[in-house]
């Protein structure tokens, strides 16, 4: 669908003479656009009248129920604001990169292993693996134990994943609303995935009250859910286990599927852009160089693998992988090619007149398209399908922002990303600890592709082998 809306529609926009086109429907209009002003307008000039709406909830809440992805007004201000005060703590940043370092070296242990096994893998199931590990640890507080070396299969995983898909089907199934009271074909098996989502959930909530108990207070305000049990201390807040479960849910698909697919299209340029893979390798020498002390080099002449991940690994803190702008700027362009959430919907509360001349009508839809915005060439140049890490770095290699209405890989406005520094820091862990170490190259035959679904998965995982650098 994606590449179906820019080929047929949004690249079109001489023909059209817009960057924002109509669908009409029965009953409402769908709006697409890849116009930066327009962006600006729905996320942030005019955001209260461009909520996430009535028909976006009804699809989501099976999987998302009132968490902070899929709710407005009072129930989605007081859950960004405990969030938002969680996410801008020290505490959380220096734990969240000790736990980010220490799935890092996990994963390219067995990485490792595979290499010199000779082996190839599912680079995307490791780091599902990798990130639902560590945000339930960061999280939650819960050690979920997927990415051991036996790699055990996951219920949990492989149903919210399934979840997932066959909720993202009900936006082209006029029909969904049917199956579902029925309980026929696919949304019978949503039923069924939800269903082990929901126990799953649940059981995280049981055993992390469990661990809190007999512990003092600052240790209860350790992690996100434990915040929002404090809060559910007191009756006001009306806050209960539905509440707390969506609350898990919501961070779960921000701390993990996000993540994780970024780090799958990162790897997947590499594989593709040897090159880039190159350029990182050696900046992260150079930084390996700067951060050594005279004891660290002397244990860094064990030649055993693991023992040099390890040693590396130490030297990753916030502030030595802030000096990786090259780094940055690869991560960076992967999600503008590839950003993990591919389109973005909002409602419309009332009758409005858009930047670009448009009306559109109380009870319409209005999607950005950011997997679109990023192919555009009157927005990033003649060259903007191609992978170019440089496009965001000055001539003296500093790292380049650009408008968050033009890349809105995070969204931006109000609803701006809280993760996102959190993200970036466990992308530029894992990406660094891998980089230094390996190079990878597809397994040849393996298609790539994209799985229709609310987060950019790849259909087929991403097969890779590896071998050290």
């Amino acid at each position: 669908m994606h590449d179906f809306l820019l080929e047929k529609f949004l690249r079109n926009e001489t023909l059209y003479n817009s960057k924002t086109f109509r669908a009409p429907m029965p009953t409402f209009d769908y709006y697409y656009t890849v116009d930066p002003d327009v962006v600006e307008h729905i996320l942030k000039n005019n955001f209260a009248n461009y909520p996430k709406g009535d028909k976006f909830h009804d699809i989501m809440e099976v999987l998302l129920g009132d968490g902070i992805f899929n709710s407005d007004g009072e129930v989605w201000k007081r859950q960004r604001k405990t969030a938002s005060f969680e996410f801008a703590s020290k505490i959380l940043r220096d734990f969240s990169t000790v736990v980010f370092r220490d799935y890092a070296v996990k994963l390219a242990d067995i990485v490792s292993g595979c290499t010199s096994r000779g082996q190839s893998f599912d680079m995307q199931d490791l780091f599902m693996r990798m990130t639902l590990d560590s945000i339930c640890k960061l999280g939650f507080g819960v050690e979920i134990g997927t990415l051991s070396a036996s790699l055990p299969e996951n219920k949990f995983a492989i149903a919210f994943d399934n979840a997932n898909a066959w909720v993202t089907n009900r936006f082209v199934d006029p029909f969904w609303k049917v199956g579902s009271l029925l309980k026929l074909g696919r949304e019978a098996q949503l039923a069924k995935n939800a269903k082990i989502v929901d126990d799953f959930t649940y059981n995280v909530i049981k055993t992390r009250r469990a661990e809190l108990q007999g512990k003092c207070a600052d240790e209860k305000k350790a992690d996100i859910l434990s915040r929002f049990m404090l809060l559910s201390d007191d009756p006001k807040n009306q806050i209960n286990d539905k509440t707390l479960r969506d609350i898990v849910l919501n961070f779960v698909i921000a701390g993990r599927d996000t993540t994780a697919v970024t780090l799958s299209w990162f790897v997947y340029m590499l594989a593709t852009h040897p090159d880039c893979g190159d350029k990182i390798y050696a900046e992260l020498c150079k930084l390996e160089t700067e951060e050594m002390s005279t004891a660290a080099i002397k244990a860094s002449e064990d030649t055993t693998t693991g023992s040099q991940i390890s040693s590396f690994a130490k030297l990753l803190t916030y502030d030595s992988l802030a000096k990786l702008a090259y780094l940055h700027a690869a991560i960076t362009e992967t999600l503008r090619l590839f950003p993990a959430v591919p389109e973005d919907i909002k409602g419309v509360l009332a009758d409005d007149t858009l930047p670009d001349g448009k009306k559109v009508k109380a009870g319409d839809q209005i999607n950005f398209v950011p997997w679109c915005m990023g192919r555009m060439e009157s927005l990033w140049g003649e060259d903007a399908r191609e992978y170019k890490p440089e496009r965001w770095l000055s001539k003296d290699g500093v790292f380049q922002p650009v408008s968050p209405f033009k890349f809105t890989a995070f969204q931006a406005g109000p609803r701006i990303c809280l993760g996102k520094d959190s993200a970036y820091l466990q992308m530029k862990m894992t990406a660094a600890t891998l980089c230094r170490f390996f190079r990878f190259e597809l397994v040849p035959g393996h298609q790539v592709k994209y799985r229709m679904m609310a987060i950019l998965s790849m259909a087929n995982g991403l097969c890779v082998t590896a071998s050290e650098r």
